[in-house]
């Protein structure tokens, strides 16, 4: 039998990162090694750090972390891309006898990497096409046309992520429908077990608040601004990232430093609610009350008692 995957999941700043660290380091005291592989789509740019609320070599523990710094601010990663790169960390980790802990990230790239999981097909004329439309008529006017094909899919994206409207449009052309639903509830890795965090709703948007604050007193702006000149605005994946994109606005003379602040703020708060809403439906997962964990050695027993 392989070593089981364990899953860390919930809303932003739960403390998923740090419980992570705690199982690994538990685990590995007990003879078991254990390494992390992240599943936050903006962890992987190198020079994200403050927005993304990077955990630093200290806070990591002396635990190998996969899938943090991989990529710069101007490649784009899909989630196909992320899916292949997170198993083959899974399964390094397994061959080695190691547990894998992911933690992260949002419900698709949670489910992508744990789940069966396919992705449709691309045509690159079609792509092309659509993407000679993005650049001469903008985002805006693509969602209307996805809006109207498809009013599910468009609700489940942003308007201004030209990036997703594009790949909706083109999978609507291939195959007639755009399906925003995730598919069965049903692993594609062996031995998985799925740990989320619960938060009370208040407990949650402060911290949240309390994690953005803190990000602005760190000097996120003047990461945002350095990682700017080293060509962000360009990057169509690390562009998009809450907080980066609410300061390249503020960079940009578009809205006060102030609002950006809210923008950031909200922006999370509203992030997080949808990604509850998507795991509330997944009865597979154990919950543990983030403000009251339970022992590493607890946690740990309940989880095996699922497999």
């Amino acid at each position: 039998m392989p070593e089981p995957t364990l899953a860390l999941l919930g809303p932003t700043a739960s403390g998923k990162s740090a419980l992570a660290v705690r199982l690994a380091v538990h685990l590995t005291t007990q003879g078991r090694s254990a390494e992390i592989v992240n599943a936050d789509s903006m962890l992987v740019y190198r020079g994200m750090d403050i927005g993304t609320a990077k955990p630093t070599l200290e806070e990591r523990g002396g635990i190998p972390h996969h899938l943090i710094d991989i990529l710069d601010i101007d490649q784009t990663a899909t989630v196909a891309d992320f899916q292949r790169l997170a198993r083959d960390a899974i399964t390094s980790c397994h061959g080695r006898g190691v547990v894998p802990i992911v933690v992260g990230g949002s419900a698709l790239y949670l489910r992508a990497i744990l789940d069966e999981f396919a992705f449709p097909g691309t045509d690159p004329a079609v792509r092309a096409e659509l993407e000679a439309e993005l650049e001469q008529l903008g985002p805006l006017a693509l969602y209307e046309r996805l809006s109207r094909l498809d009013p599910e899919a468009a609700v489940e994206m942003q308007p201004m992520n030209g990036r997703r409207v594009v790949r909706a449009l083109e999978v609507i052309a291939l195959t007639g429908s755009y399906r925003a639903t995730l598919p069965e509830h049903r692993y594609a890795l062996p031995g998985v077990v799925q740990v989320g965090l619960a938060i009370d709703r208040a407990e949650m948007d402060a911290r949240i608040q309390r994690r953005v604050d803190e990000m602005w007193a760190k000097g996120l702006i003047g990461e945002v601004a350095a990682l700017a000149e080293r060509g962000l605005r360009g990057g169509v994946t690390a562009s998009r990232a809450l907080g980066y994109r609410q300061v390249l606005a503020y960079l940009d003379g578009l809205c006060t430093e102030e609002q950006a602040r809210k923008d950031t703020a909200a922006g999370t708060r509203r992030f997080a609610r949808r990604q509850l809403g998507w795991w509330r439906r997944d009865p597979r997962i154990l919950w543990v009350d983030a403000l009251d964990l339970p022992s590493p050695t607890d946690l740990v027993e309940e989880c095996e008692a699922r497999l």
